[in-house]
């Protein structure tokens, strides 16, 4: 399912995505109701919503604090927002432990940065994590802000966002519904299908006691491109479809050195025509570190850099070289990442992100190589098959995304059907991972490439 082109002319991006969101800022700054809700999916601009938000409450003469969820969020909505309105005093809460922020924050004269949130006071705009948020007592302020902004909402757990509720009166929630849930160190069983079930995120119970608060979504991803949105929108957005922001002739990858024929080779040309690339290994059960297709993504990584890749997009007219930063390596399991590097290193690679779909969440690089989560596995977990896991893997890519796996994913699916206990009262994720893993197997087929290595 796809957006359609408004009735009598053809689908402008830039429009779509100018009129949602000034009916995000509508409903935030004229709006009766406590909070708005944002979805939007990967690349869609929550960042720019979150600057431009709070730029415009701040204007309005609203102070306001920020929520996010890691301290590298933090920083970089800071230095967004110096960037954008040098001017515009903003201050820094951060934790007592050692190195707690980016120290480029010390350079910016409008930034103040303390562990205290009364040396804060009077600040338009004030940003913390939800962490820090927690330790701040509204005996402590002289008053709750009258605004808040909660960015990447669905990454915060419902027991966070209990515990800084106290802090404001009404609030914006931005986040991306189809990325990993929040994490839990404890099982939460004991609350499934409850309201206030604390593992739940923060939006889910939200909207579960204030159905009526505005819903709004972004429309369009200024990341994935025209050759990538349809999978994702259709595999992990059913019900809230979007669009490329770019056409297929905005973007190309190209490559100085010809293909010598092998099959990363030849999986990279395919990702750089079709924006899309399986490099499948033959089928056999292995170890989680299986050092086949660990070595298999080093192999692709390398040939990347040694063929001396360009990108050309709407940012930049001219070929950009695709440098090891302009990479990443994506995995489910932390071992694997370490596997990864290693093999890289072997190969003389430095400077490539290689790191876990929790950790990729948010950032962008112009090629990915993912390590598919169930390749080579015996079993189907439900930690495999979590759909937000397997969508942020195949959504961090400007130009091209390489998937390496190994054969027989499809009939392990078949072989393993969703066996999780239905509870009363939990809202079934859909699509589930199950289903999002065949339709994304589906596409992948049309780009494989099978490979043995030697």
């Amino acid at each position: 399912m796809q957006l359609a082109p408004p009735a009598g002319g053809t689908f402008d991006p830039g429009a779509e995505a100018a009129r949602a969101t000034d009916a995000i800022l509508h409903d935030t700054l004229h709006g009766t109701h406590r909070g708005v809700v944002v979805d939007s999916p990967p690349g869609a601009g929550k960042s720019t919503l979150v600057v431009r938000a709070a730029r415009e409450l701040a204007a309005a003469g609203r102070p306001l604090m920020v929520i996010a969820q890691t301290n590298a969020q933090v920083d970089d909505l800071v230095l967004r927002l110096a960037e954008k309105d040098p001017e515009l005093p903003v201050g820094r809460l951060h934790s007592s432990d050692p190195d707690p922020y980016d120290k480029a924050l010390d350079d910016l004269p409008s930034v103040r940065t303390s562990t205290k949130a009364g040396d804060l006071a009077g600040l338009d705009v004030v940003i913390s994590t939800a962490a820090k948020w927690a330790h701040v007592k509204v005996d402590q302020l002289d008053a709750p802000w009258g605004h808040a902004i909660v960015d990447e909402a669905y990454q915060m757990r419902s027991d966070a966002l209990l515990a800084v509720a106290g802090l404001f009166e009404r609030a914006l929630f931005v986040g991306d519904p189809g990325q990993l849930d929040p994490f839990s160190i404890v099982g939460a069983e004991q609350w499934a299908g409850l309201s206030y079930d604390p593992s739940a995120s923060a939006v889910s119970t939200l909207l579960a006691h204030n159905p009526e608060l505005p819903q709004h979504r972004l429309p369009v991803s200024w990341r994935l491109p025209a050759s990538a949105a349809p999978l994702v929108s259709d595999a992990f957005y059913p019900y809230t479809p979007f669009r490329s922001g770019t056409g297929h002739e905005d973007r190309a990858l190209t490559f100085g050195v010809p293909s010598d024929g092998s099959g990363p080779d030849e999986v990279i040309d395919e990702a750089a025509r079709a924006g899309w690339g399986l490099l499948e290994l033959p089928a056999r059960n292995t170890p989680r570190t299986d050092p086949e297709a660990v070595r298999a993504v080093a192999l692709v990584v390398r040939r990347l850099l040694d063929r001396g890749g360009a990108a050309t997009s709407e940012r930049a007219p001219d070929p950009t070289p695709l440098t090891a930063d302009r990479i990443a390596v994506g995995t489910a399991h932390r071992d694997q990442a370490a596997a990864v590097r290693a093999a890289l290193a072997d190969l003389g690679v430095t400077d490539v992100t290689v790191d876990t779909a929790n950790r990729l969440q948010g950032r962008e690089y112009d090629v990915t190589v993912v390590l598919h989560p169930l390749s080579g596995r015996p079993d189907a977990t439900a930690f495999h098959l979590e759909t937000g896991r397997l969508c942020v893997l195949t959504s961090r890519h400007r130009h091209a995304c390489v998937v390496v796996c190994r054969a027989g994913v499809s009939d392990l699916l078949d072989d393993h059907p969703s066996t999780e206990p239905v509870q009363l009262g939990v809202t079934v994720k859909f699509p589930d991972g199950w289903e999002a893993n065949h339709a994304v197997l589906a596409r992948l087929s049309e780009h494989r490439v099978s490979w043995r290595p030697r």
